[in-house]
Protein backbone atom coordinates (compact mmCIF):
# COMPACT_ATOMS: atom_id res chain seq x y z
CA UNK A 1 0.00 0.00 0.00
CA UNK A 2 1.18 3.51 -0.79
CA UNK A 3 2.21 5.83 2.00
CA UNK A 4 3.12 9.51 1.72
CA UNK A 5 5.80 9.04 4.34
CA UNK A 6 8.02 6.85 2.10
CA UNK A 7 10.85 8.68 0.37
CA UNK A 8 11.76 6.96 -2.87
CA UNK A 9 15.45 6.63 -3.84
CA UNK A 10 16.35 8.00 -7.24
CA UNK A 11 18.46 5.68 -9.40
CA UNK A 12 20.48 7.88 -11.77
CA UNK A 13 22.90 5.19 -12.95
CA UNK A 14 21.12 4.60 -16.31
CA UNK A 15 21.05 8.33 -16.95
CA UNK A 16 24.79 8.65 -16.28
CA UNK A 17 25.52 5.68 -18.58
CA UNK A 18 23.54 7.22 -21.44
CA UNK A 19 25.23 10.60 -20.95
CA UNK A 20 28.73 9.03 -20.97
CA UNK A 21 27.97 7.20 -24.21
CA UNK A 22 26.67 10.39 -25.81
CA UNK A 23 29.74 12.31 -24.63
CA UNK A 24 32.08 9.66 -26.08
CA UNK A 25 30.26 9.80 -29.43
CA UNK A 26 30.53 13.59 -29.45
CA UNK A 27 34.25 13.50 -28.62
CA UNK A 28 34.94 11.08 -31.46
CA UNK A 29 32.89 12.81 -34.14
CA UNK A 30 33.66 16.47 -33.33
CA UNK A 31 37.22 16.58 -34.80
CA UNK A 32 36.03 15.11 -38.11
CA UNK A 33 33.37 17.72 -38.80
CA UNK A 34 34.31 20.02 -41.70
CA UNK A 35 32.56 23.29 -42.26
CA UNK A 36 32.05 24.43 -45.84
CA UNK A 37 32.07 28.16 -45.29
CA UNK A 38 33.58 30.42 -47.93
CA UNK A 39 36.33 32.65 -46.62
CA UNK A 40 37.75 35.53 -48.64
CA UNK A 41 41.35 36.08 -47.65
CA UNK A 42 42.86 39.58 -47.86
CA UNK A 43 45.60 40.36 -50.36
CA UNK A 44 49.10 40.37 -48.93
CA UNK A 45 51.64 43.09 -49.50
CA UNK A 46 54.00 40.77 -51.38
CA UNK A 47 53.17 37.75 -53.43
CA UNK A 48 56.05 35.33 -53.66
CA UNK A 49 55.63 32.10 -55.48
CA UNK A 50 56.87 29.19 -53.41
CA UNK A 51 59.38 27.16 -55.35
CA UNK A 52 60.22 23.58 -54.67
CA UNK A 53 63.87 23.21 -53.69
CA UNK A 54 66.04 21.56 -56.30
CA UNK A 55 67.01 18.01 -55.53
CA UNK A 56 69.60 15.65 -56.94
CA UNK A 57 69.37 11.89 -56.47
CA UNK A 58 72.41 9.64 -56.70
CA UNK A 59 71.92 5.87 -56.67
CA UNK A 60 74.51 3.13 -56.19
CA UNK A 61 73.67 -0.51 -56.87
CA UNK A 62 75.25 -3.60 -55.34
CA UNK A 63 77.83 -3.76 -58.18
CA UNK A 64 79.16 -0.30 -57.19
CA UNK A 65 77.73 1.38 -60.29
CA UNK A 66 76.62 4.93 -59.57
CA UNK A 67 73.66 6.46 -61.39
CA UNK A 68 73.27 10.23 -61.65
CA UNK A 69 70.33 11.21 -63.86
CA UNK A 70 71.01 9.21 -67.04
CA UNK A 71 74.78 8.90 -66.53
CA UNK A 72 76.52 5.83 -65.09
CA UNK A 73 79.81 6.07 -63.20
CA UNK A 74 82.19 3.59 -61.60
CA UNK A 75 82.97 4.02 -57.90
CA UNK A 76 86.72 4.40 -58.33
CA UNK A 77 86.41 7.28 -60.84
CA UNK A 78 83.25 8.88 -59.43
CA UNK A 79 84.98 11.55 -57.35
CA UNK A 80 86.75 13.15 -60.31
CA UNK A 81 83.83 12.71 -62.67
CA UNK A 82 81.36 14.20 -60.20
CA UNK A 83 83.54 17.27 -59.58
CA UNK A 84 83.56 17.87 -63.34
CA UNK A 85 79.78 17.34 -63.61
CA UNK A 86 78.91 19.37 -60.50
CA UNK A 87 79.28 22.69 -62.34
CA UNK A 88 75.96 21.89 -64.04
CA UNK A 89 74.13 21.71 -60.70
CA UNK A 90 73.21 24.29 -58.08
CA UNK A 91 75.41 23.81 -55.00
CA UNK A 92 72.56 24.75 -52.67
CA UNK A 93 70.35 21.92 -53.92
CA UNK A 94 69.62 18.93 -51.74
CA UNK A 95 71.41 15.70 -52.64
CA UNK A 96 69.85 12.33 -51.78
CA UNK A 97 72.00 9.21 -51.86
CA UNK A 98 70.30 5.84 -52.29
CA UNK A 99 72.63 2.87 -51.84
CA UNK A 100 72.02 -0.87 -51.93
CA UNK A 101 72.03 -2.52 -48.51
CA UNK A 102 74.63 -5.10 -49.61
CA UNK A 103 77.31 -2.45 -50.14
CA UNK A 104 80.15 -2.00 -47.71
CA UNK A 105 79.97 0.92 -45.34
CA UNK A 106 83.25 2.39 -46.63
CA UNK A 107 81.91 2.50 -50.21
CA UNK A 108 78.83 4.46 -49.19
CA UNK A 109 80.89 6.84 -47.07
CA UNK A 110 83.31 7.34 -50.00
CA UNK A 111 80.34 8.35 -52.14
CA UNK A 112 79.08 10.70 -49.42
CA UNK A 113 82.55 12.24 -49.00
CA UNK A 114 82.91 12.72 -52.75
CA UNK A 115 79.62 14.59 -52.99
CA UNK A 116 80.51 16.84 -50.05
CA UNK A 117 83.97 17.49 -51.49
CA UNK A 118 82.33 18.74 -54.69
CA UNK A 119 80.75 21.57 -52.68
CA UNK A 120 77.28 20.27 -51.79
CA UNK A 121 76.27 20.89 -48.17
CA UNK A 122 72.80 19.34 -47.96
CA UNK A 123 73.53 15.65 -48.45
CA UNK A 124 71.28 12.90 -47.02
CA UNK A 125 71.26 9.13 -47.07
CA UNK A 126 67.87 7.64 -47.97
CA UNK A 127 66.72 4.45 -46.25
CA UNK A 128 63.52 2.47 -46.24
Amino acid sequence: MFSWDDSPDLNITPLVDVMLVLMAILMITAPTINFQEQIDLPQGSKTVKVTKPKTLTIRMDKNQKIYLNKDIYALDTFADDFVNQSVKFDKSSEVYIRADEQLKYKDVMYLLKSVKAAGFEKVSLITL
